[in-house]
């Protein structure tokens, strides 16, 4: 298990063959001297998982030979590649989910990708195509850490505490600034299929064993509270996690990768650039249902289409 203050403090890793260096002071590292592929060792994606667990999000610059097939075939040797549960694949793709400002798709709200569902992604492997010149970086925060500056009142309130997540919440207020037909578009298919998934508020993480919040933009509501408690206990949870100290800023270049552990971190676009394209491509490694501190895990409540959707069917 890491250490507090191995969690507190991302230092460089001394026993690692790869050139890692770290990126802000408690998550986020840059690894160079690697070109991505499907054809790397065991070895070295042993250690790209090493550091990943350790950083949280690594980064990996000017990958600009990695291509549709290439990041596709790298993702399947770090993990086991998954399409997003709703939003169909970008054209001749199996598993990339296109990100493309002009359609919308500029996630700017707090989130841990697609936890509306119980085994949620482990990573993320995001590719930038065609970026602005200034803006649309992507800020990632470091839920260990939120977790363990928690004062003990609020420790002993999340500890057994559960959450509601579900993919059917406020997309104008994800989207602000987007036109309302964007913003349709947009809900008729990521909620194409709504899903409310209960995981515990605190989960720990299986490879480290670091417990983690879990909560972001998805969460509807926690059990046992009212909508008014809810939103508090949220708003706090959430200003632990993304106080600056606890994340990390990247600023893009096409051809950069960004990699991040989506068990132990929270992210978010910045939308500042305005009529500027920008465009990435992103794949998810299939993940475990969470386990709470009491070692229950996060179940499945329930499933449904939206009755417009059926309607136009």
């Amino acid at each position: 298990m890491t250490s507090i203050q191995q969690i507190f403090v991302n230092k460089p890793d001394v026993s690692t063959p790869l050139n890692v260096v770290p990126v802000a002071g408690r998550i986020g590292a840059e690894i160079k001297g690697i070109k991505l592929s499907g054809d790397l060792t065991p070895a070295t994606i042993a250690a790209i998982r090493a550091a990943l667990a350790r950083h949280k999000v690594i980064f990996f610059r000017d990958q600009v030979d990695l291509d549709d097939t290439k990041q596709e075939a790298f993702a399947a040797i770090l993990g086991t590649p998954v399409a997003h549960p709703t939003v169909p694949v970008a054209e001749g793709s199996r598993y990339l989910l296109e990100l493309n400002s002009r359609e919308g798709y500029a996630a700017a709200s707090w989130h841990t990708d697609v936890t509306f569902v119980p085994a949620y992604p482990e990573a993320s492997i995001l590719r930038a195509i065609d970026v602005p010149e200034a803006g649309g970086d992507t800020l990632w925060a470091n839920t260990a850490t939120a977790y363990e500056e928690l004062p003990a009142p609020l420790k002993a309130l999340v500890n057994d505490l559960r959450a509601i997540h579900t993919n059917l919440y406020d997309y104008a207020t994800t989207f602000a600034g987007a036109s309302a037909d964007k913003v349709a578009k947009h809900q008729s298919s990521f909620a194409s299929t709504v899903y409310e998934t209960e995981h515990p508020v605190v989960h720990v993480h299986p490879e480290t064993g670091e417990r983690n919040l879990l909560v972001g933009h998805f969460v509807k509501s926690f059990v046992g509270l009212n909508a008014v408690d809810s939103s508090r206990v949220f708003s706090t949870l959430q200003d632990y996690i993304t106080r600056p100290e606890n994340t990390v800023r990247w600023h893009w270049r096409a051809g950069d990768v960004a990699i991040w552990d989506n068990r132990a971190t929270q992210h978010r676009a910045i939308a500042d650039f305005g009529p500027q394209p920008r465009h990435l491509r992103r794949v998810t490694i299939a993940g475990v249902a969470p386990v709470g501190i009491d070692g229950a895990m996060s179940r499945l409540l329930k499933t449904s289409r939206p009755p417009e959707i059926l309607a136009a069917e």
